[in-house]
């Protein structure tokens, strides 16, 4: 009895220091105070994002929920308005699978909002389908909508600098390519859809994330803003859930929770003095090297290249 209760307590020693020495990850230490600014944070309406929005307007911050589902916004800024106490939380309706929804956002934003001071590319899928323009979802929504969104509110962005754009990517990028030939042959990344080729599709459209924000931060050098992506963490979100079902009864032990989820985007959003790092990838609120895929700089240019003309910018 006592070697197996000794055991059991060895267990619960090693889980807890994974969890908290790894899996919990660390927390934005920066104190800035957004009063008078104005954030956009996409898919605000629940995990990383709903806790990123909370946060933002915690700290004095105008906070645009740019979401889908008018109901499950309208429902989390009542969420953010009563726990802040802030009435500057707003809901304008943003579906990144349609280009044509992504216009509109930027055409009322623009009339309605004077500056933008936080772009946060928080919404992000994976799974079947299409989008309105015929794009696979995984790249439609995690890639394109974000590259249009980002492209249509840059002029803003410069007006009120220093300002910054935020992209929220994944670990799993380190196992995204980018085909241009299946792109063009299938307006998307896999050339057919399943269980497995989604799954890749999602790395594809994560990789993407991260070669946006290096040639963004080329274009950008010598302007007042910056931009960052970041791999938020292992969260329990609702599209953590879909994609590991069957194994939730374990992993939810290792899962971040949503404010924990939220930590690195909140750091490259709001830390002092981490400009000179414009274009780089963060996760557990520090700077990490990525792999030769993510810093191939003629595929970063062919990307955007490739994007303009699919979003009718070029």
């Amino acid at each position: 009895m006592a070697a197996f209760l000794t055991a059991i307590a060895l267990v619960v020693f090693v889980y807890l220091l994974i969890y908290y020495g790894v899996f919990k990850g660390q927390v934005c230490k920066s104190t800035a105070v957004l009063k008078g600014k104005t954030a956009i944070v996409t898919g605000g309406n629940t995990g990383i994002g709903k806790a990123t929005a909370l946060e933002l307007a915690r700290r004095g911050a105008r906070v645009v929920l740019a979401c889908r589902s008018k109901q499950r916004a309208e429902a989390a800024v009542y969420d953010i308005r009563r726990e802040t106490g802030s009435s500057e939380v707003v809901f304008m309706e943003l579906d990144l699978a349609s280009l044509q929804s992504v216009r509109s956002f930027a055409e009322t934003f623009l009339k309605t909002e004077p500056r933008l001071d936080l772009l946060i590319n928080n919404a992000g899928m994976m799974g079947p389908g299409r989008t309105a323009d015929g794009f696979g979802m995984a790249f439609g929504v995690n890639h394109l909508g974000h590259f249009l969104l980002t492209s249509l509110l840059l002029e803003r962005l410069k007006e009120g600098g220093p300002s910054r754009v935020v992209n929220v990517a994944a670990l799993l990028h380190r196992l995204g390519d980018i085909d241009f030939g299946t792109l063009s042959t299938h307006k998307d990344l896999v050339p057919h859809q399943s269980a497995w080729q989604n799954f890749r599709a999602y790395c594809h459209s994560k990789l993407c994330n991260l070669l946006f924000t290096r040639e963004l931060a080329n274009r950008l050098e010598g302007t007042s803003v910056s931009c960052y992506s970041l791999h938020p963490g292992v969260v329990d979100t609702e599209l953590a859930r879909g994609v590991v079902p069957l194994l939730l009864p374990v992993a939810r032990l290792f899962f971040l929770d949503a404010e924990a989820g939220a930590q690195t985007t909140l750091h490259c959003a709001l830390q002092e003095g981490i400009e000179p790092l414009s274009g780089r990838y963060f996760s557990c609120c520090s700077v990490q090297e990525v792999g030769a895929k993510a810093r191939d700089d003629a595929v970063a240019r062919k990307l955007w290249e490739v994007s303009e003309r699919l979003t009718g910018l070029a």
